[in-house]
């Protein structure tokens, strides 16, 4: 018979869980494997909440996997390390982002891709090589192998720092690798939420030019004036879409709703690139003429290795990059998720574990 989560592990655990597709989370006991030499325990301090946090809570993937306990933008300290982990030691600030394993033999893994393993294992809602679920940061300990386990700068804020860790590499990495980090480029940025407007950080520190691009006019002065957005393109409005036409490198993408790629891509440059970061549950559709009219790409990104995680936050420490959060309680996190559907959050809520997970 399998065992209840409380008793899977020897480390006792409690954290906030989603028990069906209601999504609703309440106070989860449960259990951490023993730390084994590679792994690291940590006392998890901070945790963001995600798009994907509720999309998964709420199964609209269709792939939930109840008790689900989310959270994959965690920081911490760590409080025991395994005899054989090198890099870190007890007191050391750290953080674990959208994965905990892989096979770490195939070409992915051996070119420092292992967010593309075909075996790759996820913070929550994933099963690890003991046949156990894992269990996200909503909670108030992490354990997890040295190798998924990214070193904290100590100039960089833990609070406003941990969304680096889905939000910050989602976007860094398409940045870099189709090279729309070259200074004077001109990128632009679809959305204004969680990962648009750590986009427009980064674009920022790369020096390229950018444009925020939104349905409604209604953040125009905080894209500019706050977050330092060059321009802003109201996409609903026919005159100033049809000027920006043909101006732009690329374009990161990071709306997770079904919405029109017609008009992105008729903002494109020749050779420019329409880069998906966000998820919409479903299909969008793509007019292919446009595309052939100006050897014209459109991609996809998901999250970055861990080399590339480490880059990324140590790139964030120098330029001195943070998302804007709002710093919650873990009991508000309900509440927290309603306004997240309503886009009601200027830009990422992130729940203090530390000081306000209690154990029922």
């Amino acid at each position: 018979m399998a065992k209840s989560p409380e008793e899977e592990h020897p480390v006792k655990a409690f954290g906030w869980a989603a028990r069906d597709s209601s999504g609703v989370l309440s106070p989860f006991n449960f259990s951490r494997r023993a730390t084994s030499e590679k792994d690291v325990m940590f006392k998890v301090l901070y945790c963001g909440i995600c798009h994907s946090d509720l999309h998964s809570v709420k199964n609209e993937w269709g792939v939930s996997q109840y008790p689900l306990l989310p959270g994959h933008e965690i920081v911490g300290v760590v409080t025991e390390v395994g005899s054989k982990v090198q890099t870190f030691k007890v007191g050391d600030k750290v953080g674990v982002g959208c994965m905990v394993g892989s096979c770490h033999s195939c070409d992915d893994c051996t070119n420092n891709l292992e967010n593309y393993c075909p075996k790759v294992i996820l913070t929550y809602n994933s099963i690890y090589n003991d046949g156990t679920p894992t269990y996200g940061g909503y909670s108030d300990i992490m354990v997890a192998d040295e190798h998924f386990v990214v070193r904290w700068p100590d100039n960089l804020p833990l609070d406003a720092g941990a969304p680096l860790l889905c939000a910050g590499i989602t976007t860094y990495s398409p940045l870099k690798y189709f090279g729309l980090d070259k200074p004077g480029m001109h990128v632009g940025v679809v959305g204004l939420g969680g990962l648009g407007h750590v986009a427009v950080k980064f674009a920022k520190a790369f020096g390229v030019k950018v444009t925020v691009i939104r349905t409604s006019p209604n953040k125009k002065k905080e894209a500019i004036e706050h977050l330092g957005a060059d321009l802003f393109l109201v996409s609903r409005d026919a005159d100033q879409m049809q000027a920006a036409i043909g101006t732009m490198d690329g374009i990161i993408d990071t709306v997770s709703a079904v919405h029109p790629l017609l008009p992105l891509i008729g903002l494109l440059k020749s050779h420019g690139k329409l880069v998906m970061v966000g998820a919409p549950d479903r299909p969008l559709e793509l007019p292919v003429m446009p595309l052939l009219m100006g050897r014209k790409i459109i991609a996809g990104s998901g999250i970055g290795g861990m080399k590339e995680t480490q880059e990324m936050i140590d790139f964030a420490a120098k330029h001195n990059i943070t998302a804007d959060a709002e710093v919650i309680s873990v009991d508000y996190v309900n509440t927290a998720m309603e306004r997240l559907a309503k886009a009601n959050v200027r830009y990422r809520f992130v729940i203090d574990i530390g000081n306000t997970l209690k154990a029922a």
